[in-house]
């Protein structure tokens, strides 16, 4: 009896044994659950912190870099887009001293801006001006400068805030370009253009200097893949997309006249069409749950305006794609009200009507001369502005048509100009004699401009031959003594030599 209830006792204290177990199971599966789920719902708790926090705990610090790299209120959609992108990095928890921003800051101000002060980037969208720092204006925009900040060299920046970015190894570091572009090439208001191999060169030393963890890049402008077609490493942390592959343009959007179209005193396009497509997706998601990749998904449907090409462009990416898997509050931060917001919920949006980039000076000129008065000096200023624009284009046109025909003879000339090197190859392969090719051409037949930017190709391919200066430059002087014409610009009333 006694071994018995001996048995008895022991196979209770068994089950009891074995019911705890259960139970501390659960308790600690709950538990679990519960932190899982906490972290992956982007729900911010109390004890969480305003900085990223890595798969090792490190607290790091985002940086961002905000270039509008054009001028002119023809132009106010880069910096819309660029004001737009601060106000969504700020909301995200970035703080105003780890942004720089480089805008010539025309636009607000400008006499033809209907609400002085203001600046849209959406048909019904709210102010993305106010607040904006204005690290680098007017004459400080330049490619130097923006190499300087990138490489937190203070005593290299010239004019300006002064501010850099002073990036330790985890920190991650955002930078977003908005302008027009050409081959190899994108825009600044002061010369000189940004080339491609020079801003590889600056990647490459911050980089060595261990100034970061990782970095995301994102380029609006025409051509903009041949910044880094066969010229971005994948072994510097470094992942970038841009709006249009290595031979195409961009696209402006909001634009009068088209659907959508901005409100009806507007002139000028009111954003790009890539860039919207990236500011309104970190806009409608929750940026704790969406990945890198997923923005990248969702913005390349939406740029290629839903596969139609005649109005869209190839969004591309370069570099490390390791970095797509991660979530992108890590480089955009992370907005409290956005918690409630899908992390990827495939809403791209409808077809939106586009201006070709390199047209949209023309354009916002024939905006202005449908609302001049009837037979007023006004109308009539405008239309010889868009003569002389015409003519401009015209005379850039033919002065590289015509110098394809002096170096290759006639029947090669445009062929030669106009080759498309195989994927993956980089546009030229020396850089510097791209430089001397564009000098050359801009000493005796005037300024490239935005539009002549287009020609970056024909004069890589030039350097590509093997002529040489003294032989380019004598095609130049043949084909342009004599005819080089004055430019003008609409950010400003006169012509330039």
């Amino acid at each position: 009896m006694a071994v018995r209830l001996s048995f008895m006792l022991s196979n209770k204290c068994i089950i009891s044994v074995f019911t705890l177990l259960i139970v501390l199971s659960q308790y600690i599966d709950c538990n679990q659950a519960a932190r899982l789920d906490r972290r992956e719902s982007g729900i911010r708790l109390p004890t969480e912190k305003d900085e990223p926090v890595d798969v090792d705990q490190e607290v790091v610090t985002r940086w961002a870099i905000l270039v509008a790299g054009s001028s002119g209120y023809g132009n106010y959609r880069h910096q819309a887009d660029v004001c737009h992108a601060y106000q969504l990095l700020k909301k995200g928890g970035l703080k105003e001293e780890n942004i720089v921003v480089f805008m010539y800051d025309d636009i607000a101000i400008n006499e033809l801006n209907p609400r002085p002060g203001v600046i849209i980037n959406h048909p019904q969208g709210d102010d993305v001006y106010a607040g904006v720092p204005k690290d680098y204006t007017g004459a400080d925009v330049t490619a130097e400068n923006f190499y300087a900040v990138i490489l937190g060299d203070k005593n290299k920046v010239k004019g300006g805030s002064g501010k850099v970015v002073s990036s330790k190894p985890n920190d991650r570091i955002f930078i977003y370009y908005s302008d027009h572009g050409g081959p190899g090439v994108l825009g600044m208001p002061n010369m000189p253009y940004l080339y491609a191999m020079d801003f590889i060169e600056v990647l490459k030393k911050k980089h060595e200097s261990k100034g970061y963890r990782e970095m995301v890049i994102y380029v609006e402008a025409c051509e903009s893949g041949s910044i880094f077609e066969g010229v971005m490493p994948n072994d510097l942390n470094i992942y970038v997309t841009t709006a249009s592959n290595a031979q195409e343009s961009s696209w402006g959007a909001y634009c009068p006249g088209m659907e959508p179209s901005p409100p009806p005193e507007y002139i000028t396009c009111l954003g790009d069409l890539y860039s919207v497509a990236w500011l309104e997706d970190s806009e409608t998601h929750n940026l704790r749950r969406e990945t890198v990749n997923q923005q990248y998904q969702s913005v390349k449907k939406r740029t290629s305006n839903f596969n139609n090409y005649n109005a869209g462009s190839h969004v591309m990416e370069y570099g490390n794609t390791s970095i797509k898997g991660e979530r992108l509050y890590l480089y955009q931060g992370f907005d409290p009200a956005s918690v409630n917001l899908p992390p990827h919920n495939g809403r791209l949006g409808a077809l939106i009507e586009v201006v070709n980039q390199r047209d949209a000076e023309l354009f916002f000129l024939w905006q202005m001369y449908k609302k001049s008065e009837y037979n007023s000096e006004k109308k009539r200023e405008i239309l010889r502005q868009i003569t002389e624009l015409t003519r401009q284009r015209t005379h850039l046109d033919g002065s590289v048509e015509l110098i394809g025909t002096f170096l290759f003879g006639p029947s090669k000339g445009s062929s030669k100009l106009n080759i498309l090197r195989a994927p993956g190859m980089p546009l030229v392969d020396d850089w510097g004699c791209l430089k001397s090719m564009v000098r050359l051409f801009e000493t005796h037949c005037g300024s490239l401009t935005q539009y002549g930017m287009k020609h970056m190709r024909a004069f890589a391919n030039i350097c590509n031959t093997g002529i040489s200066e003294a032989t380019m430059e004598g095609a130049c002087i043949a084909a342009c003594s004599g005819h080089k014409v004055g430019l003008w610009h609409p950010s400003n009333k006169g012509y330039s030599a």
